[in-house]
């Protein structure tokens, strides 16, 4: 998920389209690490409205190896996880580096598998019709998806980017911000969304375009990381899926299925499936168990490729200890990435005076 591909609106409006300038590697390196004040006060929750949100943990982007601490807190009602006082849109751009983007980049052009798993639910509900993909990047999905049967779509918020998919799917591919889109209600068979709505400033009128522009029937199919699996317990502030501060919100299966809901859609599948990533999380354990003594490691997002020994190491761990976490993480808790269909009802025809 690249900063282009976020967006619903930002939030405080008036400054939200301000110019965001590239900015080199050297400067954002050179960005002071600062505390973000740690006074709280409760917060009505962006969801449900609830109030009574309680502070539930506190920790730095460790993917960059800044200090800045962020908070995260919790909706006790929905359960829903959102970051306090997140940076302004037009700050983002600091925190999605050159360095971000390459790495996010190669996981989602070397995982064909990523691609053939998602086809794979989504044709058990829909084979064949208009079909959107949101936050769609440089259109692998969408290239994955060509054939006859579809009729695809794209929307991107980078326009280089949405050139480049549209070259490469043959999809119809626009650039901008979701909610600025303006297309034809009750269009699309399917909307996709692939890790994409933890990054969005206003999740829930984002939920309620896709509600508009979905036919009755229509499905919406949602990936998200889950904040209450079995790594973000184990780990908390270590755990890799915070992506502190570029995810906004943090999602557990009851959050996303209330959120949904409340846009009048109706789950049809929600589960939870093993993502594991735990040699990050683990490596941010690494890292601070070493400032603890002196000694700074280079930051995972700057980290060339490791050496071939260094490779085989990480082989043997996966083989071993990996393999044993497989088998005992369901003990402490869910899957670490929610894949959610839910479905626009139809309509039902209006009964008229008897």
């Amino acid at each position: 998920m690249s900063y282009e591909n976020l967006h619903g609106r930002g939030a405080p409006p008036p400054d939200y389209h301000a110019s965001l300038a590239p900015v080199s590697e050297p400067e954002v390196a050179a960005q002071e690490d600062g505390v973000r004040p740690n006074t709280y006060e409760a917060q009505r929750c962006p969801v449900c409205g609830r109030a009574g949100a309680q502070e539930w943990l506190q920790a730095p982007d460790r993917l960059h190896g800044r200090h800045e601490q962020y908070t995260l807190v919790r909706c006790p009602v929905c359960s829903l996880v959102w970051l306090s006082h997140p940076p302004r849109p037009e700050e983002m751009h600091l925190h999605y580096t050159g360095a971000y983007h390459q790495l996010i980049s190669a996981g989602g052009q070397n995982s064909p598998h990523r691609w053939r798993d998602r086809k794979a639910t989504l044709t058990q509900y829909k084979q064949s019709g208009a079909l959107l993909d949101l936050g769609c990047s440089s259109g692998s999905f969408l290239e994955f998806m060509r054939s006859e049967s579809w009729e695809l779509y794209g929307l991107e918020m980078s326009a280089e980017a949405a050139r480049a998919a549209e070259a490469r799917s043959g999809a119809q591919v626009y650039a901008g911000d979701i909610l600025d889109a303006c297309f034809p209600r009750e269009y699309f068979d399917v909307i996709t969304c692939f890790d994409v709505l933890e990054h969005l400033y206003e999740p829930r009128q984002v939920m309620a375009r896709v509600t508009e522009w979905l036919k009755p029937g229509g499905i919406f199919y949602v990936l998200v990381p889950n904040v209450d699996s079995a790594e973000a317990r184990v780990f908390g502030s270590y755990w890799h899926g915070l992506e502190l501060p570029r995810h906004l919100f943090h999602y557990s299966p009851a959050s996303l299925k209330f959120l949904a809901e409340s846009a009048g859609l109706q789950a049809v599948s929600l589960e939870t499936r093993r993502n594991f990533a735990v040699g990050t999380s683990l490596r941010y354990v690494w890292d601070d168990a070493c400032r603890a003594v002196g000694i700074r490691r280079t930051p995972a997002a700057y980290q060339a490729e490791a050496c071939l020994s260094w490779r085989a190491a990480r082989k043997l761990t996966r083989m071993t200890v990996l393999r044993s976490l497989r088998v005992l993480a369901p003990l402490v808790g869910g899957g670490e990435s929610i894949h959610a269909v839910f479905r626009k009802e139809l309509s039902r025809p209006e009964v008229g005076p008897a």
